[in-house]
């Protein structure tokens, strides 16, 4: 029987295979179960306790060991899915979300494929080839030069030669993947092969392919990207920006909407630019065009991810808008059901990736299990993850254990709610980035909207020191939770402090950045 919101579909299913795993795995099957589509899980023997595993209808053991046997094994992946009864299979983001080959084996399986055309994913993961497309399609793209010799040495000379033209800064980057991966920055003409061969490497590691090409490095910009929908019918909107300047080690900790700074002109000329981008390839589903925007206001193509996005929550908040629900939608061969002029930005939201890692050691990630984990709650407050108490965090997979988003009535409101938010998240077990996130939300040029790509490394640029709490704070915490004292009362805190919640008894879990014994 088909369910009544697929009334009409072309490619109507029932049965979805998420082949994921970890928050993204649990948002998905949180949208299959409100669509009344049964879900299937596939996992490692490591998360075979996982929560993604117990949200799921039905789990299946991936045979194996490693990721190359297990979540990248299309082939067994796709196999499970027909031998299960499955209709449709959604990548979520990262592993196979932005592999072709993987997107065309799905639909030669008569599968359905929640995602992308395989062209376009082609298209736009060769950021050359996209390069080349968007400025055929009037599309601004940043000042570089593409590499098209095979020859290694050949190309060597080349990056060499494209330098000289291009002037410093400039970044080297992969060809084909993403996520920081594969990128050089040169600050020096001497540095040009040294950062060439590093990047080449890298991107070799990372995505099977060295190949690599140059772009002028826009100093103090911003990180400013588009949300696209689009269908199989020829129709595309896009949903405003997200800013996602506040990055480190070209990974992003902290995304916000609407930016500070994109006036309502802007917004429409980046947001048309985006849905040319998207035309340009044919492209269908959800999507996100990357731009970065100049201190003079003008915006460069960056890339785009065929994909949804891991901050894609805040731009739920602020239009109302599920972005996997209409990737399904899509999926299914629906036309969407809403236009440009249905979209409107209703309040600012704020998320930060709450990472175990110790950022008072160069952002090095941490393992641990997780002794106590308490989210917040409250008015505005979201939190999508794929761990709980008990859980381990191992060094085989993504550092991040949570995304903690907020919604609010504006800016100023959106980062009072955050600071409350983080005051409130309790993990024990493991170091996290919380004491980070909540000095980052506070400073004066974050609270300014002063933000670009620079903003951690201008501002901590010798490393960010913790707050060790005092050790009458310590027996505080040591006494409340071997009594299971309820935490309803608080106690003044040191003036030197940023954040006069961080070494509140009441809030004592926080105030802990080692690991629980």
């Amino acid at each position: 029987m088909v369910l009544d919101w697929m009334e009409g579909a072309e490619r109507p299913f029932s049965k979805v295979l998420v082949a994921n795993r970890g928050e993204i795995a649990c948002r998905i099957i949180r949208a299959c179960k409100e669509l009344g589509l049964n879900s299937v899980a596939v996992h490692a023997e490591d998360d075979k306790d996982s929560l993604f595993v117990e949200m799921a209808d039905e789990s299946i053991l991936l045979e194996g060991t490693g990721l190359a046997q297990t979540y990248l094994n299309g082939e067994q992946i796709i196999s499970i899915a027909l031998k299960n009864g499955v209709h449709a299979i959604h990548p979520g983001f990262g592993f196979l979300s932005e592999r072709s080959d993987f997107a065309n084996a799905v639909n030669s399986a008569g599968l359905v494929w929640v995602g992308p055309p395989a062209q376009a994913i082609d298209s736009m993961g060769d950021k050359m080839t996209a390069r080349r497309l968007m400025r055929q399609a009037g599309v601004p793209v940043i000042p570089g030069e593409e590499i098209n010799e095979s020859d290694p040495e050949k190309e060597l000379a080349a990056i060499h030669e494209a330098s000289q033209r291009i002037g410093l800064p400039l970044m080297i980057k992969a060809r084909a993947g993403g996520g920081g991966k594969g990128m050089r920055m040169v600050s020096e003409f001497s540095g040009v092969r040294g950062a060439a061969q590093a990047a080449r490497r890298e991107a070799e590691a990372a995505f099977g392919d060295g190949r690599v090409y140059i772009e002028k490095m826009l100093t103090s910009s911003r990180h400013i990207e588009i949300q696209i929908l689009a269908d199989s019918f020829s129709n595309v909107i896009h949903l405003g920006e997200r800013e996602c300047s506040v990055q480190r080690r070209h990974q992003k900790v902290l995304e916000e909407a609407p930016s500070p700074v994109v006036s309502e002109g802007l917004r429409a000329q980046m947001g048309a630019a985006a849905v040319n981008a998207a035309k340009a390839v044919f492209y269908e589903g959800a999507g996100t065009v990357e731009f970065l925007v100049t201190t003079h206001g003008t915006f460069h193509f960056l890339e785009m991810n065929t994909r949804i996005q891991v901050e894609h929550p805040i731009t739920e908040c602020v239009t109302g808008v599920d972005l996997v629900v209409e990737q399904f939608r899509i999926a299914a061969g629906l036309p969407l059901n809403r236009e440009q002029t249905d979209i409107s930005i209703n309040g600012h939201s704020i998320e930060v990736r709450i990472y175990a890692e110790s950022p008072a050691s160069g952002f090095l990630p941490a393992t641990g299990t997780l002794a106590r984990w308490q989210a917040p709650e409250g008015p505005g407050v979201r939190v999508d993850t794929g761990v709980r108490q008990g859980d381990e965090v191992t060094p085989s997979y993504d550092p991040m254990l949570a995304k903690l988003i907020v919604h609010a009535s504006d800016r100023n409101a959106a980062i009072r709610r955050m600071r409350r938010a983080l005051s409130e998240f309790v993990i024990l077990g493991t170091v996290t980035n919380v004491d980070f996130l909540q000095d980052l939300i506070q400073h004066p040029s974050f609270k300014a909207g002063r933000t670009s790509t620079d903003f951690i490394a201008e501002h901590w640029g010798n490393g960010w020191t913790e707050q060790a709490p005092s050790i009458d704070v310590v027996l505080a915490v040591a006494v409340a939770e071997a009594s299971g004292m309820q935490r309803n009362k608080t106690v003044s805190a040191s003036s030197e402090s940023l954040d006069p919640l961080r070494h509140d008894p009441s809030n004592p879990f926080l105030s802990i950045g080692k690991r629980f014994p």
